[in-house]
């Protein structure tokens, strides 16, 4: 077994070599807590968590820390817009941004640290490159000398002296070159500050990952990913803290998934943007699907892709999982109750049933994470179980049929699909219609059925079929199926699910 990963650093696939045998480190950038998250967030969160999940699969023992960014620029402006303090305000949007996650059925990271709560560790780290001859102090701030570190511009493929032509006349005349970048800032009026060796201040951007992954994972780890906007100069500036600290390498791969783009109404690539009207936050469009749907639209693109958003899409999302749990429904009703997920490998499966499909699957994972292909062949899993299942019933069907959803449940594990009830999926309540779904999150003029409703609609029509009057029951069957829902009725009895 080895598995490759694609480093940004080089561009190029690359074995996973575990600096420890057998563990992984791995860092990721986090938010910044000062507004609810979007989808470019989602997408960021739910590829390193597939990722996290797989390594963890193939038996390796991962230490997953994702950071808060809650001291920044934007959060002092918005909490002094509003009047509250900033740590009232990011922990809202902390507790907001833990809701959005378990709603897209993440695991939660190993450690999540913010920045306010490591400031000894980021000025440590500052006084050491100021010995180190890579910092110094200037009207109160420290700045990061690029140009005295030979390696700036490695991972993003900049020239330095492109860099320098290129840069803007910075009104700033206490940096010594214009693409120096800030450390400590000093002690300005209204905003918060802490002491320092340099005066009271706060901590620039980049230095909070640098000493937060250093303190967790040590001077030298396995993995750091983020979004491909992160890498320059964010990553880059991050390296350079880094190793201009300890003076030896730092990262060993680098990890960056792709742009998400808006797909217009005229079918354009479009940047998210709120002037734009096309700006949603995962909230905004977990009031019309389900957590899962987002998820399974996210991971049928590879990471390193750009990643073309548009409410078709996600509906065809939407379509997949409606065959996946109707295929679990059609199982539960000949073995009861679905089994839940059980460690699973290509070694593990040698010579049953599915052998074949699961070798697939991990292949497809092994190889840079391809999520594409991993859902791909949990579809051809669904495909077989649906041609079991209209067979005719036998204890051979019936074991076929576990076995089956024992793969399918566990290699869905693996990449967080397919873990539900299919009633959870089929009545699950939007609380708006996609026509009216808008950056504002406004809920539609003509809202759903509700479940009571729909319930008290089924109990009515279950009553008249036991009164005979078959005409009532075709009339509330028909009314239901106006508002998109179909009406299921078996020898266990009537289910429904939103169309």
């Amino acid at each position: 077994m080895t598995i490759q990963i694609f480093n940004s650093m080089g561009r190029k696939k690359e074995p996973l070599i575990c600096r420890e045998p057998g563990k992984v480190g791995l860092y990721v950038c986090g938010v910044t807590v000062y507004d609810y998250s979007h989808i470019g967030h989602a997408r960021v969160m739910v590829v390193f968590d597939a990722i996290v999940r797989h390594l963890r699969a193939r038996g390796l023992a991962v230490t997953y820390v994702r950071n808060y960014t809650d001291i920044d620029d934007k959060i002092i402006q918005r909490a002094n817009e509003l009047g509250i303090s900033i740590g009232t305000l990011t922990e809202k949007y902390i507790q907001a941004f833990q809701e959005d996650m378990a709603a897209l059925g993440m695991a939660p990271p190993d450690i999540e640290p913010k920045a306010t709560e490591h400031l000894a560790e980021m000025q440590t780290m500052i006084g050491q490159l100021i010995d180190n001859g890579l910092a110094y102090e200037s009207g109160g701030d420290v700045y990061y000398a690029v140009d005295r570190f030979t390696k700036y511009g490695l991972l993003s493929g900049k020239n330095l002296a492109d860099l320098v032509a290129g840069s803007r006349v910075d009104v700033n005349t206490q940096k010594r070159n214009p693409l120096d970048f800030v450390l400590w800032k000093g002690a300005k009026p209204g905003e918060p500050q802490w002491p320092s060796p340099w005066g009271p201040g706060r901590p620039g951007w980049h230095i909070e990952c640098s000493a937060m992954s250093s303190k967790y994972l040590g001077n030298r780890f396995d993995i750091h990913g983020g979004g491909r906007d992160l890498i320059f100069p964010h990553h880059e500036n991050e390296i350079a803290q880094s190793e201009g600290t300890t003076g030896h390498d730092w990262v060993r791969y680098w990890l960056h998934n792709g742009f998400v783009n808006v797909i217009s109404d005229a079918g354009e690539r479009e940047k998210m943007s709120k002037s734009l009207g096309n700006f949603f936050t995962i909230r905004d469009l977990l009031k019309a699907y389900r957590g899962e749907v987002l998820r399974v639209f996210i991971l049928n693109n590879h990471y390193r892709s750009p990643l073309d958003f548009s409410f078709g899409l996600l509906n065809g999302a939407r379509g997949g999982l409606d065959r996946l749990y109707s295929a679990l429904e059609g199982a539960g009703k000949i073995i009861g109750v679905l089994p839940s997920a059980a460690p699973i490998s290509p070694e593990t499966e040698e010579g049953r049933p599915l052998a074949s499909e699961v070798g697939k699957f991990f292949s497809a994972m092994d190889d840079d994470f391809n999520t594409p292909q991993a859902v791909a062949v949990l579809f051809e899993v669904v495909k077989k179980l649906n041609l079991i299942l209209v067979q005719p019933d036998s204890e051979q069907k019936n074991g076929l049929v576990l076995e089956h959803v024992r793969v399918l449940r566990s290699l869905g594990a693996i990449i967080g699909m397919g873990q539900g009830e299919p009633v959870e999926h089929f009545q699950f309540q939007p609380e708006v219609n996609l026509s009216t779904l808008s950056s504002e999150g406004n809920s539609a003029d003509d809202a759903d059925l509700t479940v009571e409703q729909i319930e008290d609609w089924i109990e009515q029509r279950a009553q008249a079929r036991v009164n005979r009057d078959y005409a009532e029951s075709d009339r509330i069957r028909d009314l239901l199926a106006d508002q998109g829902i179909s009406v299921l009725d078996s020898k266990e009895g009537t289910t429904w699910r939103r169309n």
